[in-house]
């Protein structure tokens, strides 16, 4: 079998496909597109699920892919065992052909066995080779016809096993299509057997016996009672891991040993300092998740504390976890994105594109995780001086800082204290069923088929607001398909054409009325429209006419709202184009809302905009109004001709046909939008900005409002001005400028004020205990003193414990303090001659027990807050117990 690498095994299986009559498709966004139920695209056939639901259609019929996917967090998460396994991978490629009710087993079958064997394709030995098919389970009968398919293209009877509904029955979700499944697997021998030495026949050996393609057959539609009942377009969902398949081809045991791997093993070596072995699971880690990070990056995903960037974060954190354990404390991940780049970009050319922003995001987070494991290394020592470690201190200690399970096992046996391991695992146990629950992906429901069924509404909306006599092809109240509807009944009406715009693209749906075909009268009230299945629009209505199936309405869109939402639209064209010029090409969409009260605008952005960045921004925006510019609509463009010629930008979370719609603003701004705009920019107005902030980690948000809504926000900007000059009259500065100089003024007063109490309070605190060294009580040879000092803040109290510590040579001091709101604070130092005897943070932890807090530190300083304020008197009195019962 003649080698292959990964890259001509990806395009082989392509090209096979397409000779087979299909169309080849671009791997989707990791992020899936308007798929809530997903937190990562983890399968070829995402990116088809509508299609597959009955709720869009494709000029085509066949499908070939080569997916990028990650399982990473929530329901699917294989990142613990990452670099440990053969196998394991946070980020694969799917390799999969798709029939969307166009050919099914037979084809399907034929397909896979001549693309696996044939020698002018894969030619794998074919005595290598088993399949399985489904046993039957739940009364869903045995698959006899895949078993009759395989027996016909000579696979021995003998190498078809059959298994459950476990192995070998898929379901998109509780509901909606599923079937069962039919698996290839390749032996790779003895040398990878599971127990070295045993040979296990296949079935029991799971290490030797790999699969390498997934074949679904979409049969069944499961209602939500759990009855199952015949598509009537039966389908295809194949999937087959490329890593796997490079490894089986190359003839490697681990997919680690592969062409996509050793190169990034290389570069991983090179940069931690350490020998180049394919063995290092520390070297693997670094290879899977730099190749995991630098696609989550470049399809927008950003470093957060919650969602995908949460998992990014734990993936990039990870793999710098493990360069430290191979010595390196110095940034290296960042460089890794260029490896990748190397090794992908000819089959995902956008990594070329994103390179440089991608490794400016992981450098930052390198930066960051280092400043947190300082900090979490301070945690670890407090929660050491508590006397044990929890396993919730533990899992917060491991989740939020990233320090490792083995290095806190390896300080809790060092300093001789109990570590709870399984509580430990329980809090982890707890965290990743939350996980799962918050992401429960493939929840979507198949269509209704009230709207599945119907034909596509034909949208008149970007030319004119009124459509007469459009049909009603259906009526919606309660989700249930109804013939007529009363006088105040809410419901979903689809017409057969109409003039309204649908929510899409971030721009909300028209707003307006149905009137009857006499043209006079208002049949309902319209507060929006949606698109339940692709093309089809569904305006949602409260009656004021009974309306029935069949009748004719006129569609007439309230012309004032759509002119504020189409300035709008416009509007945050001409901002993101502005944010790209001042701020960088790095600026990418990450969201928006369009309205017609105002625009929402989010993007890639690392740091806060300067005052003097959002006036050019406002500045540029507005000349571009000023100029008047035409707004260009260029119907059914080819996407490369709009991608590579027009230069028009995609935006972030939205799906595109082989055909799309560029809008085109002069040379300022070119972007793919199936939204309504105005004809030119000066019908904008004036854009005012009014907001703009963090909506986490590097993406920022920027609110505008445009038109009469500008208007309103200067008015009321005049108004603030008026005020200010009333409060702080000048001549020579503005309203603004004076407000803050006498505010700055008024500040720097405060500042000083506090400074002087401040220091009263330190004078007063400081005279109270000046004799305090002499009252110290001698406790089995120590000195220990205990003072109450309120009224100080705990800054004040450490100098007040180092001073004492001072006066008394060797010894204990301890502080407490009634603070605001019956809250206490508890401040305990030891001399060093003295902390192989007694630890601060263990005589601080007993102290804080008394009033109801808790708190810990080093051996040689400590603090605790407590909430008895009533109790503190009581806990300063047992200091000299507490002291001798540690002191033994």
């Amino acid at each position: 079998m003649p080698f292959r690498s990964g890259s001509d095994i990806r395009e082989t299986f392509l090209r096979f496909f397409e000779s087979k009559g299909h169309r080849r498709v671009h791997s989707s966004s990791l992020v899936p597109a308007n798929d809530p139920t997903l937190l990562f695209t983890n399968a070829g056939m995402n990116q088809f699920k509508d299609v597959f639901l009955g709720l869009e259609h494709r000029d085509y019929s066949r499908a070939t892919t080569s997916q990028k996917c990650v399982r990473a967090g929530g329901k699917h998460n294989d990142l613990e065992n990452v670099g440990f396994t053969r196998r394991h991978h946070t980020f694969f490629e799917m390799l999969g052909n798709f029939s969307f009710g166009d050919y099914f087993k037979r084809d399907a079958i034929a397909y896979a066995w001549e693309l696996v064997t044939s020698p002018e394709w894969f030619g794998l030995p074919k005595d290598k080779l088993y399949v399985t098919i489904f046993q039957g389970e739940n009364g869903v009968p045995r698959d006899e016809e895949a078993y009759e398919l395989w027996r016909g293209q000579g696979v021995p009877a003998e190498r078809i096993f059959e298994f459950g509904a476990k192995d070998n029955f898929w379901q998109m979700g509780d509901t909606g299509p599923c079937g069962p499944c039919s698996e290839i697997f390749y032996d790779m021998g003895m040398e990878a057997a599971e127990t070295p030495g045993v040979d296990k026949p296949f079935g029991q050996d799971d290490a030797r016996y790999v699969e390498i393609w997934n074949l679904v057959f979409m049969q069944f539609d499961r209602s939500a009672n759990g009855e199952l009942a015949l598509l009537p377009k039966p389908s295809i969902d194949t999937g087959a891991g490329l890593e796997r398949l490079a490894a089986v081809m190359q003839g490697k045991i681990s997919n680690f040993e592969t062409d996509l791997f050793t190169p990034l093993i290389a570069k991983a070596a090179e940069l931690t300092g350490v020998g180049n072995d394919l063995g290092n699971a520390s070297l693997r880690i670094i290879a899977d998740h730099a190749r995991c990070a630098t696609f989550l990056i470049s399809d927008g995903v950003l470093p957060a504390n919650e969602g995908r960037g949460y998992v990014l974060r734990k993936i990039l954190r990870r793999g710098i976890r493990h360069g430290r354990l191979l010595g390196q404390e110095q940034p290296f991940m960042g460089r890794m994105v260029y490896a990748v780049r190397d090794g992908m970009q000819v089959a995902y050319p956008e990594l070329k594109e994103s390179e440089d922003r991608v490794a400016e995001v992981v450098e930052a987070e390198e930066r960051q995780f280092a400043r947190v494991l300082e900090i979490g290394d301070r945690q670890m020592q407090a929660v050491l001086g508590e006397g044990s470690i929890s396993g919730k201190d533990a899992f917060h200690l491991y989740e939020t800082y990233g320090l490792p399970l083995d290095f806190m096992m390896d300080a809790a046996r060092d300093a001789g204290i109990a570590f709870d391991l399984t509580g430990f695992e329980e809090a982890r146990a707890e965290e990743q069923a939350r996980a799962r629950a918050s992401w429960k992906g493939g929840a979507k429901q198949s269509a209704s088929p009230v709207f599945r069924e119907l034909p596509k509404t034909e949208f008149e909306g970007y030319k004119k607001l009124r459509v007469d006599g459009a049909e009603v092809l259906a009526i919606v109240k309660d989700g249930q398909g109804v013939k007529a509807a009363g006088v105040g009944d809410a419901v979903e009406v689809v017409l057969n054409a109409t003039s309204f715009y649908a929510d899409s693209g971030g721009q909300i749906g028209d707003h307006g009325w149905l009137y009857s075909d006499d043209h006079n009268s208002v049949v309902a009230d319209v507060s929006g429209c949606v698109k339940p299945v692709q093309g089809v629009f569904a305006h949602k209505a409260v009656l004021r006419q009974t309306l029935v199936v069949g009748d004719k309405v006129d569609t007439v869109v309230d012309a004032e709202f759509r002119a504020a939402t189409r300035r709008n639209h416009t509007g945050t064209h001409l901002l993101h184009a502005a944010l790209r010029e001042v701020l960088g090409t790095h600026v990418k969409q990450a969201g928006s809302l369009v309205e017609p009260g105002r625009l929402r605008f989010d993007f890639s952005h690392f740091t806060q905009i300067a005052d003097e960045e959002l006036q050019d921004i406002e500045d540029i925006v507005n000349k571009e109004v000023l100029r008047n510019t035409k707004v260009e609509t260029l119907e059914d463009v080819p996407i490369d001709v709009a991608v590579n010629e027009y230069h028009a930008m995609a935006l972030f979370g939205e799906k595109y046909g082989e055909r799309v719609r560029v809008v085109k603003i002069g040379d300022f701004s070119t972007e793919l939008c199936g939204g309504t705009h105005t004809g030119a920019t000066g019908e904008i107005g004036l854009v005012k900005l009014v907001s703009e902030g963090s909506v986490s980690s590097g993406v920022r948000r920027m609110e505008a409002v445009t038109g009469l809504g500008a208007l309103k926000e200067f008015r009321r900007d005049y108004e603030v001005a008026q005020v200010a000059a009333q409060l702080a009259p000048s001549v020579e500065l503005s309203p603004a400028d004076a407000l803050k100089h006498r505010l700055a003024a008024q500040e720097e007063e405060m500042k000083k004020l506090r400074r002087e109490l401040d220091e009263l309070r330190m004078k007063s605190a400081a005279k109270a205990v000046a004799g305090a060294a002499d009252e110290a009580v001698d406790v089995s040879g120590v000195k220990v003193l205990a003072q109450r000092v309120d009224g100080v803040d705990r800054g004040q109290m450490r100098t007040l414990v180092d001073n004492l510590r001072t006066k008394l040579g060797s010894g204990v001091v301890v502080l407490g303090s009634a603070q605001d709101e019956g809250k206490v604070a508890l401040i305990v130092g030891v001399t060093k001659d003295l902390t192989g005897k007694v630890q601060a943070g263990k005589i601080v932890a007993q102290l804080a027990k008394m009033v109801g807090g808790s708190g810990g530190g080093r051996p040689d300083m400590a603090e605790a807050g407590g909430k008895d304020a009533s109790q503190l008197d009581a806990a300063l009195k047992s200091v000299p117990e507490v002291v001798k019962s540690l002191l033994g």
